[in-house]
């Protein structure tokens, strides 16, 4: 059974900056693609970024690019969302993703993806 367990939201100021964690277990992590999306209330799943099984590429939208950055550690079954500079309209619930295969590529699509974490809520005020 895959589980995905999210940490490491809040409340910051703009232009401020939060770091948010995935713990993945019951998966083969270093095999399969990492995807962060984000979700308002009333809203569609919106994909924030993406990094590939392998750590080697990632994907980003361009409502963040420049300030939000992917990563994955492995080795500790983890994966990171590392947000600077954050804007008011960044505020909601974020989710992490894993793909439902293996080796698969980077992508937007959230069907592309299995199994979900519970979203941590992120604030942002101005």
């Amino acid at each position: 059974q895959v589980q995905l367990v999210e940490s490491g939201g809040g409340s910051v100021q703009a232009g401020g900056s939060l770091r948010l964690s995935c713990a993945a277990s019951g998966r083969t992590f270093s095999s399969t693609t990492m995807g962060w999306f984000r979700q308002a209330p009333g809203k569609e799943r919106e994909f924030v970024t993406g990094i590939q099984w392998n750590g080697i590429s990632t994907l980003i939208a361009d409502s963040v690019k420049g300030r939000f950055t992917a990563s994955k550690a492995n080795a500790r079954n983890t994966a990171y969302l590392q947000m600077n500079n954050l804007k008011p309209e960044d505020t909601t619930i974020y989710y992490c993703a894993l793909q439902k295969l293996m080796y698969g590529s980077v992508s937007s699509n959230p069907s592309t993806y299995g199994y979900w974490g519970q979203g941590t809520q992120v604030s942002v005020s101005s």
